[in-house]
C-alpha cells in the first residue's frame, strides 16, 4: 500500500481563495487526489482540496520553520516580560 503524507480529508467550511498553478502542479494535484482516493477509500477529492493540507503538512514538518517560531514566540514573551517588570 502507498504511504502518502496525508491522510483522509476532513470536512472543512471552505474559504474562497485564488491561486494560479502552473499546469504541471496542477496535473500532480489530480493525480494526488486520484491516488489518495484510491489509498483512503474515500470519493476522489477536489483537488483545490489538497493545497491547505498539504502546506499545513509541509509547515509542520519544516524544521527550520518551527525553530523560527519557537524563537520569535520566546522574543515576543521576552519583550513582554521585560516591559511589564
Amino acid at each position: 500500500m502507498t504511504k502518502l503524507k496525508l491522510g483522509p480529508l476532513t470536512d472543512d467550511k471552505p474559504v474562497k481563495m485564488s491561486v494560479e498553478l502552473p499546469a504541471a502542479v496542477h496535473r500532480d494535484l489530480v493525480a494526488y487526489a486520484q491516488v489518495l482516493g484510491r489509498t483512503t477509500g474515500q470519493t476522489v477529492p477536489d483537488p483545490s482540496k489538497l493545497i491547505v493540507p498539504m502546506i499545513e503538512r509541509f509547515m509542520a514538518t519544516d524544521r527550520a520553520f518551527a525553530k523560527a517560531r519557537r524563537d520569535r514566540a520566546a522574543q515576543v514573551a521576552g519583550g513582554s516580560a521585560e516591559k511589564s517588570g
